[in-house]
C-alpha cells in the first residue's frame, strides 16, 4: 500500500519547525500550557547560549532586595523580552536547548542516545563500519544525528552516517519508504552528493556518505569550519560577506538544474538551503534527498507556511532558492519575508530573481517555475561542463507511492496556511475592535442609538397619549372635529426631546396650526445623565388648545403639577 491513513507506530507527528512562543505569568494558570522556570534556570540557557555568540538581553542577578514588587515586576519585565528576542530568531527557536526549556514535556527524550542505540544494532550486521567520534550538533535538526565514520580495511578515509527519526509528512508505506531509501546510492547526478550506503526500518533511516573537509555552501558563506556545532557556525559570523558575482551565477544555475531534475522524476524535495549544498570543488551537489522520504519539515517551512500561494513542493524548492540566492548574494539571511527592498546586489539581475522570489509580489501571487528562473538574465547565459550523465531510476509503482505522498505532504501544508491565515484574520479584526478609535466610534454609534430608540418610544408615547386623550373627551369635543385644532406635529416633539437630552434651559414655546407645545420646565437644568425616553403630558384648556409638556422620566413625577 502507497499511503497509510493511520501514521505508523514510529512516527513522530510533532512539527519540530513550529515556532514556539512564550508569555511570563504571575502564577501558574491550570487552563493552559504552563511551565514553572526560576531565574537560575533563565540563566543556566543563557550560558547554554553563549556559544552562538550573540549578546543576548538576559536581566542582571541581584541578590539583595531581589523580592521587592517593584523589582520582581522589572524582572519580568526583562525576561520577557529575553524570550522575545530568543524565539524570533530562527535559528535559537530551532535549537535543542530552546525547545527543551519552552516545552520539556515533548523534548524531554535524549536523542543522541537513542541515535546510538539505532548505530549500534546497524553494527551488528554490518561489522565493516566504526564509529570515530559523534558530530555534536553540526546540524539544526533535533531528530538528526550525524556520526564521523570509517572503514576498518581503509583506516584514513572518513565518512559521515546521518540518522534520523520519522518526521510528521512521512506517508509512505514502511516497504515503499524502506525501498526508495536503499534506492538512493543508485542516484547519479553531477550535482547531487552521492550516497554510499542507505537503509531504513519501520521507525527510522540510517545514511552513509563521504565527508568532505570543505563543507558546505553555507560554510564557505560564514567562513566556518564543518565540524563545529551549528549555532557557532552560522549565529553570528565574524565577517559578513556574499559570494562573487561569477560563484552566484555558477552555484544557482548547478543548483537549480538539480531541482528541475527531480520535479521531472516526480521526486518531492523542499529541503534546499545553504546547509544542505555539498561544495566539491567548484561545483554544488545537493544533499539530503531522503528528508522528504522520511517525512521531515522544511527549514524554512516558518517562512512559506505564511503564503497560501506557496502550495506546492516545487513552489517551495523555488521560494527556498530564493533564501538560498539571497545568502549568497549578502553573506546574511533576510531579516524577514517577504522582502520590501534588496540592498544593492553585484547585477540587477540578480534583484529580478529575488524579487520573484522573496518580494509581497512573489508571496502573494505565487513563484516562478524552475525553468522560467533558468531563462533569466542571470542564469541563462551560465555554461556547465559536465561528462557525468544524470541517471536515476524509479520504478512505476515506487513513483505513484511519491506522488501520492507529495499530495499528502502538500494537502497538510494548505490545511496549516489556512489555519495561520484564519488566526491571523482573528487576531487583526481583535486588534482592530480593541484599538481607541474603534471604541469611540461604537461610543458614538451608541449615543445615536440610544437617541433614535428615544425617538422611536416618544413618537409612541404621544400616540398613545393622544389616543388616550381622545378616548377620555368624549363627544361633546372630538379630536376630528372642524372646530378643534390638531394635536402637535411630530417635529415638534422631536425637537424638545433633543433640546431636553443635550441637557440646556427651557423657556420655550412652539406653534404649530394653533397647537402650542410647551415644555413645564422653564428654570430648571436637566444635567446630561438624565438620558431616557421623555414622557409626553397632554392638558387641553378651556379655549381648546392643546398643550404638550414633554418631560425625561426621572423628573415627570416631580414636576407633573406644573403648567407651562
Amino acid at each position: 500500500m502507497a499511503f497509510m491513513e493511520k501514521p505508523p507506530a514510529g512516527k513522530v507527528l510533532l512539527d519540530d519547525t513550529v515556532p514556539l512562543t512564550a508569555a511570563i505569568e504571575a502564577s501558574q494558570s491550570l487552563q493552559s500550557h504552563t511551565i514553572v522556570r526560576r531565574y537560575s534556570d533563565f540563566d543556566l540557557l543563557n550560558n547554554s547560549l553563549q556559544i552562538a555568540g550573540l549578546s543576548l538581553p538576559l536581566p542582571p542577578k541581584k541578590l539583595i532586595g531581589n523580592m521587592d514588587r517593584e523589582f520582581i515586576a522589572e524582572r519580568q519585565k526583562g525576561l520577557q523580552n529575553y524570550l522575545n528576542v530568543i524565539t524570533t530568531n530562527h535559528i535559537l527557536s530551532n535549537c535543542e536547548l530552546v525547545k527543551k526549556f519552552l516545552d520539556p514535556n515533548n523534548y524531554s527524550a535524549n536523542y543522541t542516545e537513542i541515535a546510538l542505540q539505532q548505530v549500534s544494532m546497524f553494527f551488528r550486521s554490518e561489522p565493516k563500519w566504526e564509529v570515530v567520534e559523534p558530530l555534536k550538533d553540526i546540524g539544526w535538526r533535533i531528530r538528526k544525528k550525524y556520526f564521523l565514520m570509517k572503514i576498518k580495511n581503509q583506516p584514513k578515509e572518513r565518512l559521515v552516517l546521518s540518522w534520523a527519526d520519522l518526521g510528521p509528512d512521512k506517508y509512505l508505506s514502511d516497504k515503499d519508504f524502506q525501498c526508495l531509501i536503499k534506492l538512493l546510492p543508485s542516484c547519479l547526478h553531477p550535482y547531487i552528493y552521492r550516497v554510499t550506503f542507505a537503509t531504513a526500518n519501520e521507525s527510522s533511516a540510517l545514511l552513509i556518505r563521504m565527508f568532505n573537509d570543505k563543507g558546505t555552501l553555507k560554510d564557505l558563506i560564514y567562513k566556518a569550519k564543518p565540524k563545529d556545532p551549528f549555532l557557532k557556525k552560522y549565529c553570528n559570523p565574524k565577517k559578513i560577506q556574499g559570494l562573487e558575482l561569477q560563484q552566484i551565477k555558477t552555484y544557482g544555475r548547478q543548483i537549480l538544474e538539480v531541482l528541475k531534475f527531480l520535479h521531472d522524476k516526480g521526486f518531492p524535495y523542499g529541503h534546499l538551503h545553504a546547509s544542505n549544498v555539498m561544495l566539491d570543488g567548484d561545483t554544488c551537489r545537493l544533499l539530503d534527498l531522503e528528508n522528504s522520504l522520511l517525512g521531515l519539515p522544511s527549514f524554512y517551512r516558518s517562512y512559506f507556511s505564511q503564503f497560501r500561494k506557496i502550495n506546492t513542493l516545487e513552489s517551495v524548492d523555488v521560494h527556498c532558492f530564493g533564501h538560498l540566492l539571497y545568502e549568497m548574494t549578502y553573506g546574511r539571511p533576510p531579516d524577514s519575508v517577504p522582502v520590501d527592498s534588496f540592498p544593492p546586489a553585484p547585477s540587477m539581475a540578480v534583484v529580478a530573481v529575488l524579487e520573484s522570489t522573496l518580494s509581497c509580489e512573489a508571496c502573494k501571487n505565487g513563484m516562478p517555475t524552475v525553468s522560467r528562473l533558468l531563462q533569466m538574465p542571470l542564469f541563462s547565459d551560465v555554461l556547465l561542463t559536465t561528462s557525468e550523465k544524470p541517471q536515476f531510476k524509479i520504478p512505476t509503482k515506487l513513483k505513484e507511492a511519491l506522488r501520492i505522498a507529495k499530495e499528502c505532504i502538500e494537502k497538510r501544508l494548505i490545511e496549516e496556511q489556512k489555519q495561520i491565515y484564519q488566526h491571523r484574520r482573528l487576531t487583526r479584526a481583535q486588534s482592530h475592535h480593541g484599538s481607541e478609535e474603534e471604541r469611540k466610534k461604537r461610543k458614538i454609534l451608541a449615543r445615536k442609538k440610544s437617541k433614535r430608540s428615544a425617538v422611536e418610544n416618544s413618537e409612541e408615547h404621544s400616540a398613545k397619549y393622544s389616543n388616550s386623550n381622545n378616548s377620555g373627551s368624549g363627544a361633546s369635543s372630538p379630536l376630528t372635529s372642524p372646530s378643534s385644532p390638531t394635536p402637535p406635529s411630530t417635529a415638534a416633539a422631536l425637537g424638545l426631546s433633543k433640546r431636553c437630552k443635550e441637557g440646556k434651559w427651557f423657556s420655550m414655546k412652539y406653534k404649530t396650526l394653533n397647537c402650542y407645545v410647551s415644555h413645564s420646565v422653564k428654570r430648571m437644568l436637566l444635567p446630561k445623565y438624565l438620558i431616557g425616553d421623555p414622557e409626553p403630558l397632554i392638558h387641553r384648556n378651556s379655549s381648546g388648545d392643546w398643550y404638550v409638556y414633554l418631560l425625561p422620566p426621572q423628573l415627570s413625577s416631580r414636576l407633573e403639577g406644573k403648567n407651562a
